[in-house]
């Protein structure tokens, strides 16, 4: 299985290790934990941004007061 050496200076080190006590894991299970969060975080706001693209011109129309007047097509003010 792949592995990395990762430096840290001493203070961050001691840093994570605290972090790793504090959630009662490992350093290297929480180094693996916390790098698999990040992939995963970063897939969900791809996800939520896409359903919010794919819904926008649904919201538009539904509430078109809280279309910025910079993005409105009328150029109709702010209520």
């Amino acid at each position: 299985m792949p592995s990395l050496n990762v430096p840290f200076t001493d203070e961050e080190l001691e840093g994570v290790r605290a972090a790793a006590a504090a959630e009662g894991k490992s350093l290297k299970q929480y180094l693996h934990d916390l790098g698999v969060r990040e992939m995963h975080r970063k897939r969900f706001i791809t996800g939520a941004a896409a359903w919010a693209d794919k819904l926008r011109t649904e919201f538009d129309e539904a509430f078109p007061e809280e279309i910025p007047p910079s993005q409105r097509r009328d150029g109709a003010a702010a209520a």
